[in-house]
């Protein structure tokens, strides 16, 4: 059984989405062991009521420094003995010393094409609004492994979704979770369960 711990930040609509894939068996041998949110009062707190999953706070206000939050981070992931760390929205730099803890263990869900509309200040809207901006036809969203960069990490599932006429940086968040980000996430997940993540000269796939 994969053991997860789900790191979030505000609705926590990627964390519902892991939820309805397991209950409905879109994934399988996998079980949120815990969340972790950057705030309090975050939306995901409440669907981990709801669905009887531990949840811890970690917030940055809470302590006298980065250095004292980031090692609270670190401990609160430890203590739901993950076996995969999953962002979900988690809208804070990780420590250094997490990532080494669990190298390609740590998941992230990025509303773009990696390479495109990514990296530091592309975040939530931020990257709808440049992706209109930009005028480009197709948008998407991306699962990838993290490392030190910010969405530098090798990708593991990437899907398409067309950018309409009208389109809002609303309507095009709301969309590419809808028809990418909910879907993919769930995936990559259930792969990474059954160990059907492979590696081949540096590049991931799923077998």
């Amino acid at each position: 059984m994969l053991r997860i711990a789900v790191l979030v930040s505000g609705g926590g609509t990627n964390l519902q989405a892991i939820i309805d894939a397991i209950k409905s068996g879109a994934v399988t041998d996998a079980e949120i062991s815990g969340v972790i949110s950057s705030k309090h009062g975050a939306y995901a707190l409440t669907r981990c009521s709801e669905n009887g999953i531990p949840s811890k706070v970690v917030a940055l206000k809470d302590y006298a420094d980065k250095a004292a939050r980031d090692e609270a981070l670190v401990m609160a992931v430890q203590s739901f003995s993950p076996d995969l760390v999953v962002l979900a929205g988690f809208l804070t730099i990780l420590p250094k010393r997490l990532i080494k803890l669990y190298p390609n263990k740590i998941i992230n869900i990025h509303p773009s094409l990696i390479p495109s509309f990514c990296g530091d200040g592309f975040y939530g809207l931020k990257v709808h609004e440049r992706v209109l901006e930009r005028g480009v036809k197709v948008t998407g969203a991306t699962v990838h492994f993290v490392d030190e960069g910010t969405d530098t990490g090798p990708i593991l599932m990437q899907k398409a979704v067309e950018v309409l006429p009208g389109d809002t940086p609303e309507s095009l968040q709301l969309r590419v979770m809808q028809e990418a980000e909910w879907k993919i996430l769930p995936a990559v997940i259930n792969a990474i369960a059954h160990g059907k993540v492979k590696e081949k000269n540096g590049a991931y796939y799923i077998d």
